[in-house]
């Protein structure tokens, strides 16, 4: 691999800088998100380990759930998936029949956005979650860095849920995604990610779309819809 004259000049070991026309090398292989379209277009392959990945979305119940499961799936057992403020309650049927496994799924429901912020802090600082999947209506950007610092030290990776419109706004998130519904499929539109822009939206194929998913009425997750 060859490094970056800017690297060399400021010291810096190789992967943390990287020319604008290309994709970062990370020291560290991703993790694999199941979706071979998705990892060719981020950097290391697939989720980035230890960091703040944001999600964006505008209406819940489009198959933003089901892009998480092989992550979720592939969770080190001895550790927890931490599932924190979801807009709605999960289906555990549908969860387990997906493969995720129930006995290391943590439900936490704080009463208020601070509270909020503090569980999601605590469970990625704890170093005891291997994923950690929240929701967040709305964030500060100094918050925001907080749960980064907190993702990198921990080695944790954390989805955060927050509004589409919070892609006009700067994050210290290393990947942005930002999701969107498509006939039989899911559009990503990668908003910010270690290397250049990505002029077109990805289109993926969502296989797993589990019908026991009852309708929101009754207040459950249908995410995986």
């Amino acid at each position: 691999m060859s490094t970056s004259p800017l690297a060399t000049l400021a010291g810096l070991p190789p992967g943390l800088v990287w020319p604008a026309d290309r994709l970062a090398r990370p020291a560290e292989a991703g993790v694999p998100t199941g979706f071979p379209a998705l990892d060719a277009q981020l950097p290391g392959g697939g989720w980035p380990r230890g960091a703040l990945i944001e999600l964006l979305i505008d209406a819940f119940g489009i198959g933003e759930l089901a892009l998480l499961l092989p992550a979720l799936r592939a969770a080190a057992p001895e550790r927890w998936i931490a599932w924190i403020a979801p807009p709605h309650l999960p289906y555990a049927p549908a969860l387990a029949a997906a493969g995720v496994r129930l006995d290391r799924l943590l439900l936490l429901t704080p009463s208020d956005p601070a509270t909020t912020l503090w569980t999601i802090r605590q469970a990625v600082a704890s170093g005891g979650c291997s994923v950690v999947v929240a929701w967040l209506p709305n964030a500060q950007s100094a918050a925001l860095r907080r749960l980064q610092l907190a993702a990198e030290a921990a080695a944790t990776s954390l989805f955060v849920f927050r509004p589409g419109s919070a892609a006009r706004q700067a994050s210290p998130a290393i990947l942005r995604l930002r999701l969107q519904p498509a006939p039989d499929a899911l559009a990503l539109e990668i908003v910010k990610r270690r290397g250049p822009p990505l002029a077109w939206p990805l289109r993926l194929t969502l296989p797993e779309r589990p019908a026991a998913f009852p309708g929101r009425a009754d207040r459950r997750c249908s995410g995986l819809r």
